[in-house]
């Protein structure tokens, strides 16, 4: 599927940019069909964004928020996404809409994968919006290079919902949507910023080896076009 890149002259001028399309998509979502929903990811790069979207004029009381991936760690810990939204999204005029976790408190991380599935289950069908990151090593999501779950991860034919993911390079075990449930949504962003990033990008845009980079399977198959934002 198609990718394009939108350039910004800095991470201040894309946050506004980003802001104001992903309202207008909620916005519009709200108003076809009474109710929005949009996934989220975590990491430093998205904290402007999610502030400067607080403050935009949506009605937030009928968005529902949620997380493309999460570690597997209780909201309170420095290291969730969960705190990372609560404290930079979920404020302001967004402090009205719904969050739905993907952490839960079970024995084991499967046990919480199963409830996240069934907790998100009416709301991403598909998703409104998706916003996806990019690490280093070209991950997004938790599709972590040869992690333990990937292939099925990233099987696009699989069902949509919450599934583990354990892997080298990603710390804590994580929980992440598939493919399935992020890959057609209605509007999808891949949001980077930096030129290491950019270099990234160029390279994975360079093989079609999915294991190596598993950003490559959004880049070229993803039912949805991918609208890249980048700014140095």
């Amino acid at each position: 599927m198609t990718a394009r890149l939108h350039s910004f002259a800095d991470a201040a001028t894309l946050a506004s940019a980003l802001a104001d399309t992903v309202a207008d998509a909620l916005t519009a979502a709200v108003a076809a069909r009474g109710a929005a929903s949009i996934a989220v990811s975590g990491g430093s790069t998205p904290k402007r964004f999610f502030e400067t979207l607080s403050a935009r004029d949506i009605d937030w009381s009928k968005v529902n928020v949620t997380l493309v991936d999460e570690r597997f760690v209780p909201a309170d810990n420095a290291r969730s996404n969960h705190l990372l939204v609560a404290t930079h999204l979920l404020k302001d005029k967004a402090a009205a809409a719904a969050f739905v976790p993907l952490y839960y408190d079970t024995p084991t991380i499967e046990d919480a994968a199963v409830e996240a599935t069934q907790k998100t289950a009416g709301i991403g069908n598909p998703f409104d919006v998706v916003i996806l990151g990019m690490g280093g090593d070209g991950h997004t999501a938790s599709f972590f290079p040869r992690g333990d779950h990937l292939a099925q991860a990233l099987d696009l034919s699989g069902p949509r919902g919450v599934l583990t993911m354990r892997a080298d390079g990603a710390g804590e075990e994580r929980l992440t949507f598939s493919f399935s449930s992020l890959g057609d949504a209605r509007l999808l962003i891949l949001h980077i910023e930096g030129e290491a990033k950019k270099d990234v990008l160029e390279q994975a845009k360079a093989s079609s080896d999915e294991t190596d980079m598993p950003i490559r399977a959004v880049l070229n198959r993803a039912p949805s076009p991918v609208e890249i934002y980048w700014a140095p």
